[in-house]
């Protein structure tokens, strides 16, 4: 048996690790691993046309199966094009491990070509990030950085220099077994004694959740029954929680709805289970807060909190729900249902009204057909900025949909690729790309990636040729809008000119069927909507504090936005409520 160099050693601990697929783009550096890559059944080389595309796609890849992924960059500009992905997945708390292939080992310090220090620039976005300098570092180097990014959940960079790769693998090594998943975290007796006293001593008790509840919705349900809690939810918590939920009372935060601001507000203590929801000015400051949290750093770090607790969700709620007494009173339970109901009802006619003749298309509209039109187990990829607005206030959760976005980074032209990543799971899952026109835009080169590997996503375009989010910071400050208008092609005929389907919609009347053509289609489509760029959105409750550095305005033109079908659940919720 032929003896195996540093790269095949390399891609076969990732295929052991069970990485099938590395997303990147070819280059001198990286030539060693492509080809060990190339020689290996166990795992796919995904050329990519932008090395940012490959960070996001696996970070997606990643957040859906929930296992380790990986992508790969040549030396200096290469690699240093996958660090916004990588920030993002690392944020997202998503297992990547990023191959950053390097100049020869013998330069390294001497200002060569393409020099850069990728094992240095990558540490603020990894848990671990050092560089092979010896074959003899392999594979130890390797598998620690696999067990920092499953155990951890983020980021490993692994710095390689291509002549480095190249060589022959040491003669004796020890191959560790791999941790490829993460255990439960119980939290401690006495934490769960102190949580389960502060419980029964309060009144009202809201559950606040987010994207940590994963996994965890019965045992989430059968709490709040118990309890009579309302339960809200921050945007990575949606998917989540608020389907099945007959405690449901919205969303709250920037993209906010419904009356979660307020049930977080008027309780006695607000429990937040698995969210570390940054927007510590629409929390409370004058109740009691409990905190679970997975990871510990987490606690405490937006708001004072009167108990931290380190555990898993779902176990904490285990050993919670035998102890704590039953609720016998709902009344603050009911009050907010009612709230959220109410709240609803208020804003829902703002994209009721004459939709089927309002030219440009109201983007509410296109959302709301969009949720009744796509897959019940639809995978959605969802640009920043306004199209997170839609989807936090249109896409309805099931239990089987997914919804994946750039909600902690905020980085604008990640749908696209995340619905690159996404689709390789599952050729046959439907996977939506809701893409702004200027984050489409900013890395269109990639949609030649799905056309190449006939990936049947369903790219749909809310184009109203503007930055609508930045427009809206804009008016925040008191400016004009400048530097914000996007002057856009026919994006279905650019579409059509990749080899893929395409069409373009301007009129509300030709919305339904054009999504429906797009839908049947087997193989990659966009479709290029005309929408209204005056269709902008602000929170249930506006403060001062709460605007720096976000889209929110009070100004005549913005609209309250509607909701959808959680108008629906909402009314369903409040047969549950007892009539006096």
């Amino acid at each position: 048996m032929a003896k195996q160099n540093v790269a095949e050693q390399f891609v076969d601990i990732l295929v052991r690790a069970g990485v099938e697929r590395l997303y990147g783009v070819v280059g001198d550096s990286l030539n060693p691993v492509v080809d060990a890559v190339r020689r290996n059944p166990g795992i796919d080389w995904v050329h990519v046309r932008h090395e940012e595309t490959a960070a996001f796609a696996a970070g997606a890849e990643a957040q859906i199966t929930g296992k380790l992924t990986a992508c790969a960059g040549s030396c200096g500009p290469g690699n240093l094009h996958l660090i916004n992905g990588l920030y993002d997945a690392h944020r997202s708390m998503a297992p990547v491990l990023a191959l950053a292939s390097h100049i020869p080992s013998s330069e390294i310090g001497l200002g060569y070509f393409q020099e850069t220090h990728p094992d240095r620039l990558f540490r603020e976005c990894s848990h671990y990030s050092e560089m092979i300098s010896s074959p003899q570092q392999m594979p130890r180097l390797l598998q620690t950085a696999i067990q920092h990014a499953v155990g951890r959940s983020g980021v490993s960079v692994v710095s390689l220099p291509g002549d480095i790769a190249d060589r022959p693998a040491p003669d004796k090594t020890v191959e560790t077994a791999l941790v490829t998943t993460r255990p439960t975290v119980r939290p401690g007796d006495e934490e769960i004694d102190r949580l389960v006293r502060l419980i029964d001593a309060a009144d009202k008790v809201t559950l606040f959740c987010g994207s940590g509840t994963a996994g965890a919705h019965a045992e989430v349900m059968e709490f709040a029954e118990k309890i009579k809690s309302p339960v809200g939810h921050a945007l990575r918590g949606k998917e989540w929680i608020q389907y099945d939920n007959p405690f449901d009372v919205g969303m709250s935060g920037l993209l906010g709805y419904g009356a979660a601001y307020e049930a977080t507000h008027e309780c006695d203590l607000l429990i937040l289970l698995g969210t570390d929801f940054p927007y510590n000015a629409f929390l409370p400051d004058d109740v009691q807060i409990a905190q679970v949290d997975i990871r510990p750093e987490h606690l405490g770090r937006r708001t004072k909190l009167d108990l931290a607790v380190w555990g898993d969700v779902r176990e904490t709620l285990r050993c919670l729900i035998p102890r704590v007494r039953t609720k016998e009173n709902r009344r603050f339970l009911d009050k907010m249902l009612k709230k959220h109901a109410d709240a609803l009802e208020g804003v829902v006619k703002a994209y009721t009204r004459k939709v089927d003749k309002h030219v440009p298309i109201h983007p509410e509209y296109v959302a709301s057909v969009l949720d009744e039109i796509a897959a019940d187990d639809a995978v959605f990829t969802v640009d920043t900025g306004m199209c997170n607005v839609w989807a936090a206030r249109y896409l309805t959760p099931n239990g089987r949909r997914r919804v994946i976005g750039s909600f902690s980074h905020g980085s604008m032209a990640n749908a696209l690729p995340m619905a690159i990543g996404a689709q390789f799971t599952d050729r046959r899952r439907q996977v939506v790309s809701m893409s702004g026109d200027g984050g489409f835009s900013m890395l269109m080169g990639d949609f030649l990636t799905l056309v190449q590997y006939d990936l049947p996503v369903k790219v749909v375009l809310f184009n109203n040729s503007s930055l609508g989010m930045v427009e809206l910071e804009m008016l925040v400050a008191g400016l004009p809008s400048y530097g914000t208008t996007n002057k856009n092609p026919d994006f279905a005929a650019v579409a059509q000119a990749c080899g893929a389907y395409g069409v373009r919609v301007e009129k509300p009347k030709q919305l339904a069927g054009a999504l429906k053509d797009a839908f049947r289609h087997k193989g990659p489509a966009l479709v290029d909507i005309v929408t209204d760029p005056n269709a902008l959105s602000i929170p249930p409750k506006i403060k001062a504090d709460m605007v720096t550095g976000f889209a929110l305005s009070a100004s005549k033109i913005v609209l309250d936005g509607g909701v959808g079908r959680m108008l629906q659940m909402a009314r369903s919720n409040l047969r549950n409520v007892p009539r006096p």
